[in-house]
C-alpha cells in the first residue's frame, strides 16, 4: 500500500511503501518546535518525487541527521538518519524518518503516538 506525501506547497512530494504501525513523538527543542510526528522507513521504502536538488537540509550540533524541509513553504518533511535503536547511532543501518502530518489521505488519528524523551536524550 503506497502512501503519498507532500509539503503545504507540494514541491516536495514523496512516496513510502507502506502505512507507518507506530509514529514517534520526539520531545527535542527541534522535534518539538517542528511539531513532527515520525514514520520511520529504511531507504528502500522511502522514495523521494521530487528531485533531490529541490530539497533543502539542516543539520545541527553533530551534524549527524539530515532533517529534510520545503525552501518554499517551510514544511519539515522527512530525516536522513542512523538507526539509533541501541541508542547509538549505527551509520550502517540508515533510517528515513518522515513526517507523517504531512501524509495525503491517510487517517492519522489510528496510529498509536510513541513518545521518546528526546530532550533528556540527546
Amino acid at each position: 500500500m503506497i502512501i503519498k506525501g507532500s509539503c503545504h506547497c507540494r514541491a516536495t512530494m514523496f512516496e513510502v511503501s507502506q502505512a507507518p504501525q507506530t509514529v514517534t513523538q520526539c520531545t527535542c527543542s527541534f522535534c518539538s518546535k517542528r511539531g513532527s510526528l515520525w514514520a520511520y522507513y529504511i531507504p528502500s521504502q522511502f522514495k523521494l518525487i521530487t528531485p533531490p536538488n529541490k530539497v533543502s537540509f539542516y543539520q545541527w550540533g553533530s551534524k549527524t541527521v539530515k532533517h529534510g524541509f520545503c525552501a518554499i513553504c517551510g514544511c519539515g518533511t522527512f530525516t536522513e538518519t542512523p538507526d539509533w535503536s541501541t541508542g547509538e547511532p549505527d551509520f550502517d543501518n540508515p533510517k528515513i524518518s518522515v513526517n507523517s502530518r504531512l501524509f495525503d489521505d491517510f487517517d492519522l488519528d489510528k496510529v498509536e503516538v510513541v513518545v521518546i524523551d528526546g530532550k533528556n536524550l540527546w
